[in-house]
C-alpha cells in the first residue's frame, strides 16, 4: 500500500493534514497581527521548514497569503472576500443577542468589526426610547474614538498598535477624543485590565458607550451598548458589562462550533 501524502487524512478521523497545517499557519499569522518570517512560523507551529515553505507557496498562489518585501508573510487579499461573506453571515447570529441587550438595558446595542484604523458597524438594534442612538450599518468611524474600536484594538500587541498608528494623524471630534498615541496605549492597557472599553463622549458629545470584544481573531467583532450620557451612567455600565461578556462568549462559542464543521459520520455497524 502506498504511503499517504501530505494531502491525505491524518489518520485520526479529524480531516486532511495539509489543510489543518495551512489553517494553523494562517491562524498563527492572524493571531500575531503582523507579518511573520519562515523561521518564526516553524518555531511557533513545530512544522519542518520544508513543509511550511510548500504550504506557503500554495497559499500565496491562492491569494490567501502574500510575501512582503522583507520576505515575511502576511494575510492575503483573497481572505477579504471570505471575511466579508463570513461577517455578513454573522449579523443574523448577533442580532438576537443585541435584541436581548436592548430588552434588558433599554439602550441601543451594536456589533462592529475592525478594518485597519476604522471600525465598521455590522448590526444594530435600536433603543425604544424616543431619544436614542442610531448608526447606519456599514458606517465607518475611527477606532480610537469608539468603545467598540478600542475594545478590539486592545486585543492587539502594543508593537502592532504602534506600527498601525505610526503615521496616523489623530483628529479630535470632541474635547475628550484621544489625540495622542501614548494616551491610546495607556487606554488600551486599562481596557485589557478591566475587560471592557468606554467611549465617554469621544466620538460625539453627550453620547456614552460601553463595549466588549468577542473572543477570536483580533478585530473580528465587538459588541456595545450606547446612549445619552445621562442614561449610560456608571450603574448601567456595571450592569451592562457582564451581559455584554455573556453575549460575547455565546457568539464566540457559536463561531467555534461553525468552524468545526459537521461531525464525522460513523461507519454503519
Amino acid at each position: 500500500m502506498a504511503r499517504g501524502s501530505e494531502g491525505d487524512s491524518d489518520g485520526s478521523g479529524g480531516g486532511v493534514q495539509s489543510v489543518k497545517r495551512a489553517l494553523q499557519i494562517m491562524n498563527m499569522i492572524a493571531d500575531t497581527g503582523a507579518p511573520c518570517g519562515l523561521s518564526e512560523l516553524a518555531s511557533a507551529t513545530g512544522l519542518p521548514i520544508a513543509t511550511i515553505h510548500r504550504l506557503l507557496r500554495t497559499l500565496i498562489g491562492a491569494g490567501m497569503l502574500r510575501q512582503e518585501p522583507d520576505r515575511r508573510y502576511a494575510l492575503g487579499s483573497a481572505l477579504i472576500h471570505l471575511g466579508d461573506q463570513a461577517l455578513s453571515m454573522i449579523a443574523p447570529l448577533v442580532r438576537p443577542h443585541l435584541a436581548t441587550l436592548v430588552d434588558i438595558l433599554g439602550e441601543t446595542a451594536n456589533a462592529a468589526r475592525l478594518e485597519g484604523t476604522q471600525i465598521v458597524y455590522l448590526a444594530q438594534v435600536p433603543s425604544r426610547h424616543q431619544m436614542r442612538m442610531f448608526t447606519e450599518v456599514g458606517r465607518r468611524v475611527e477606532a480610537y474614538r469608539t468603545a467598540v474600536g478600542k475594545a478590539m484594538l486592545a486585543q492587539l500587541d502594543d508593537q502592532v498598535i504602534a506600527e498601525v498608528y505610526a503615521n496616523t494623524k489623530f483628529v479630535a471630534t470632541t474635547p475628550t477624543t484621544i489625540t495622542d498615541l501614548d494616551d491610546l496605549m495607556r487606554e488600551l492597557r486599562t481596557i485589557r485590565e478591566h475587560g471592557y472599553a468606554i467611549d465617554d463622549g469621544e466620538q460625539e458629545v453627550g453620547v456614552r458607550c460601553v463595549a466588549v470584544a468577542v473572543a477570536g481573531p483580533p478585530g473580528t467583532l465587538a459588541l456595545s451598548v450606547s446612549g445619552p450620557t445621562a442614561r449610560i451612567n456608571d450603574s448601567l455600565v456595571a450592569k451592562a458589562v457582564p451581559l455584554l461578556q455573556q453575549s460575547s462568549s455565546a457568539i464566540a462559542a457559536a463561531n467555534r462550533a461553525s468552524y468545526a464543521g459537521p461531525p464525522t459520520p460513523r461507519a454503519p455497524r
